[in-house]
């Protein structure tokens, strides 16, 4: 029976013990269902071990919420839920970068494990601030508006 496994440490299209065939890749997900339940796995995790993470739904929860009291038109709403994602969903990118590196470096330090892991932190702290600035945008106006004409 053939090798499944590539042994050649010169090969340029796969790394050592790389499923050539990918046959064990294909049999995870047998189906829609099951690749949801994975990806729900992943955002659980994030939930439930990243701060950050919890913190961005918090503030997402928020925006969403105040977008809808103050009657925010339907696609400021969606500009402000869609910048919220980014962050959630880089969010999530960064903690997988953080644990393919963690993974590769053990317990060692590696200065472009630093760089991996400081460019993926910092994607999402360029997401996040763009939205602040895309909630400030949206969500300021119409809050002052409320706020000036209750005095």
């Amino acid at each position: 029976m053939p090798s499944k496994l590539s042994s050649s440490p010169t090969s340029n299209s796969l790394p050592p013990l790389v499923s050539k065939d990918r046959e064990l890749s294909w049999q995870i997900a047998s189906n829609l269902f099951v690749s949801l339940k994975y990806a729900w796995a992943g955002i659980t995790y994030g939930f439930q071990t990243q701060r950050n993470f919890r913190i961005h739904l918090a503030v997402c929860a928020l925006a969403i919420s105040l977008s809808v009291f103050l009657r925010l038109e339907a696609v400021e709403i969606a500009i402000i839920a869609v910048t919220s994602g980014l962050v959630l969903t880089l969010e999530l990118m960064n903690t997988a970068i953080e644990s393919i590196v963690d993974l590769t470096v053990k317990q060692s330090y590696h200065e472009l494990a630093k760089i991996a892991k400081d460019c993926a932190a910092g994607a999402v702290l360029v997401s996040a601030l763009v939205a602040v600035l895309v909630a400030t945008t949206l969500l300021f106006p119409p809050l002052a508006t409320l706020i000036l004409s209750n005095f």
